[in-house]
């Protein structure tokens, strides 16, 4: 049976993100969540993310400078070229991520099980280096099994440009720097797509993944691969600012139904979690 992490981003975004990952993971079809701790609902948010609920899913932070960012705020583009030309100020990012790890910490009363980013910029240069300096030292007081893992964005290289893209914006150095570094990470990513179609092509999307997934070679002792998604409830206001809110609704359309969770298991894919304590 191939494992794989399944992971919502996005989560403290909205209500709407909010009820669906929440009901997906109650489901089991759901192992992780990746929490914006600087959203206006965080507070909200994580009094819903019960002790139970932990035991089925591992939280992670959803690294963010982009969206609810308070101490620097730029668009995506900016903060990819002024990372990629070193005009990102070291210490205001720091600054940055020592917030979002604060607010987790503070809402949770525990590290984060994982690390990722919003559009994938922890492995951007200059952030990179200043999250692993941070993990290092906030979390080199546990065992390496027990520190938080950090989610590669790296997709299959057949996954298409924009997966392309995602990986050579830092995913393979990030992966050499974290695991010099003492910190496990995730060996590939699943689930980009263009947010484009309806559920019949979400549908195919998921079976192009589960046979990406089956010829991974995998061993015992590595993190499994994750699969991304990012569902919604359907709401009647659609959010001007958010670009796949269509899309959102479309996964969940997908990924709630009986049928979904049915095809997992003939498809012999296994939902598991990336970090166990005890």
């Amino acid at each position: 049976m191939a494992k794989v992490i399944i992971c919502a981003d996005d989560y403290a975004q909205s209500a709407a993100i909010d009820a669906a990952i929440l009901t997906l993971i109650e489901r089991g079809i759901l192992t992780a969540t990746s929490c914006m701790t600087l959203s206006p609902r965080w507070a909200e948010s994580a009094r819903q993310l019960t002790p139970q609920l932990r035991t089925k899913a591992d939280l992670g932070l959803h690294l963010d400078f982009t969206q609810f960012s308070r101490t620097m705020r730029v668009a995506h583009p900016v903060l990819v070229l002024r990372s990629l030309t070193g005009l990102l100020s070291t210490q205001a990012v720091m600054a940055n991520i020592k917030q979002q790890l604060d607010a987790f910490e503070d809402a949770l009363h525990t590290p984060p099980d994982y690390i990722d980013g919003h559009l994938h910029v922890h492995q951007l240069p200059i952030i990179r280096e200043a999250l692993l300096t941070i993990l290092q030292h906030r979390y080199s007081h546990l065992a390496p099994a027990e520190r938080p893992w950090l989610r590669i964005s790296s997709p299959p290289v057949e996954s298409g440009f924009k997966a392309r893209i995602i990986h050579w914006l830092g995913a393979q150095t990030l992966k050499q720097l974290a695991t010099k570094a003492g910190f496990r990470v995730s060996p590939l990513l699943l689930g980009v797509y263009n947010f484009q179609g309806d559920a019949a092509a979400y549908q195919a999307h998921w079976l192009h993944w589960a046979r990406q997934l089956k010829q991974l070679a995998i061993s015992e002792t590595d993190l499994p691969p994750v699969l991304m998604c990012h569902p919604a409830r359907p709401t009647q206001a659609i959010d001007p600012q958010d670009p796949i809110a269509i899309a959102r609704m479309i996964e969940w359309q997908v990924m709630q139904s009986a049928d979904f969770s049915a095809w997992l298991s003939m498809a012999d894919i296994q939902a598991v979690k990336g970090l166990v304590k005890g």
